[in-house]
């Protein structure tokens, strides 16, 4: 992989090509980061600085150098560590400056919070000049709302979570003009549940499924929640998400105390509201609380697909292994390594659906 170094003006001043190890990952729904580990050379040294990027021509994501770690050894020669996250970590110097309540749009709401945050804050001091905001026309996005309230919380935290409780990805990507763009997104289902696209299949069957990894739990798993808002004793005011019975309930508590019918502007919200409120806040415990079933692996692109060609970090594809465990995944977690020994792939899979498939007639046929 070759990498583009950029200062921080964003103009190029240098390409890498040469180094002992790098790692790359790009994630769907949180930053990405990097590992570039070399020999300390003055090149290196000059070219790759702190609050510099790197680019990398298999990727749409851009890297900050965030972190050089030096290295001595005499038997062993210098070595330097260089490492960073990707554009998105750029919300994370960011928090909620005081209150903001959301209601109606989802896409909107991410906007607003983008907008107070970064892109046209009160406070000049604030403002990051090249951020800009993509609206989406995905209905999978656009047709999504929110109902929430935030004071002091971190700017990237709420907005992962917020993707991440609505199955939805978002990125910072560099354009032509040298600004980064703010887009959320949903990736493309490839999976055999649709007609539009050409399948993308992961199996041993298909010889471009290396190894892997498959994982079922339920230990964390919770599906009802009371909702304890504001208020003191008999006074505090309740709300509950979630209704199921017997021995599948499974009950959490959530203290959402902070949230408040007073706005900022003196309007109180109505019963209804403060109550969309607080269900929104249970909605969002019960989502860091799930069955988990994952599967990461290494993958083969040589053979039949190809990243960043016939299939992209966000999409739906279809995988299974040699158990019998066959069903749609989102593609979380894309992450390219390379050395000494080669250059591998690696992906991170969140299953859509588990459920047993029939091959359809235009299902491409094992071994094919």
């Amino acid at each position: 992989m070759d990498l583009t170094v950029l200062n921080t003006d964003l103009f190029p001043t240098v390409v890498v090509d040469t180094y002992e190890s790098f790692i790359w990952t790009d994630r769907y729904r949180e930053y990405g980061d990097f590992e570039l580990y070399t020999t300390v050379t003055e090149g290196i040294l000059n070219n790759i600085k702190e609050d510099y990027y790197l680019q990398n021509r298999e990727s749409e994501h851009v890297m900050i150098v965030e972190k050089l770690l030096i290295k001595t050894d005499v038997e062993n020669g210098n070595h330097i560590t260089i490492t960073g996250r990707s554009l998105e970590s750029i919300l994370d110097r960011r928090i909620v400056w005081g209150r903001i309540i959301l209601s109606g749009s989802l896409q909107d709401g991410i906007k607003q919070l983008l907008d107070e945050c970064i892109i046209s804050p009160s406070d000049e001091k604030r403002k990051i000049n090249n951020f800009i905001f993509e609206y989406s026309t995905d209905t999978a996005i656009t047709d999504l709302t929110l109902d929430a309230q935030y004071t002091g919380d971190n700017l990237y935290d709420i907005i992962a979570k917020i993707c991440n409780d609505n199955g939805l990805g978002f990125k910072v990507t560099l354009n032509d003009n040298k600004q980064f763009v703010f887009k959320l997104y949903t990736g493309t289902d490839r999976s055999y549940d649709q007609n539009e696209n050409p399948y993308v299949v992961f199996s041993p069957s298909f010889d471009n499924l290396v190894n892997s990894n498959y994982i079922k739990s339920k230990m964390a798993l919770k599906n009802v929640t009371l909702v304890g808002g504001e208020g003191e004793g008999t006074d505090r005011r309740y709300a509950s998400v979630g209704d199921s019975s017997g021995l599948n309930r499974r009950e959490l508590f959530t203290d959402a105390r902070d949230i408040t019918s007073d706005t900022d502007g003196g309007v109180t919200l109505s019963e209804e509201e403060y109550t969309a409120q607080l269900e929104h806040r249970g909605k969002e415990n019960l989502a860091n609380n799930t069955e988990v079933t994952s599967f990461e692996g290494e993958i083969d692109t040589t053979l039949m697909f190809k990243y960043g060609e016939d299939f992209f970090n966000g999409d739906i594809v279809q995988f299974s292994n040699e158990y019998g465990h066959e069903t749609k995944v989102r593609i979380l977690e894309i992450v390219m390594s390379e050395n000494e020994q080669g250059t591998s792939l690696y992906p991170t899979f969140e299953t859509i659906e588990d459920k047993q498939l029939t091959t359809p007639d235009n299902r491409l046929e094992e071994g094919e």
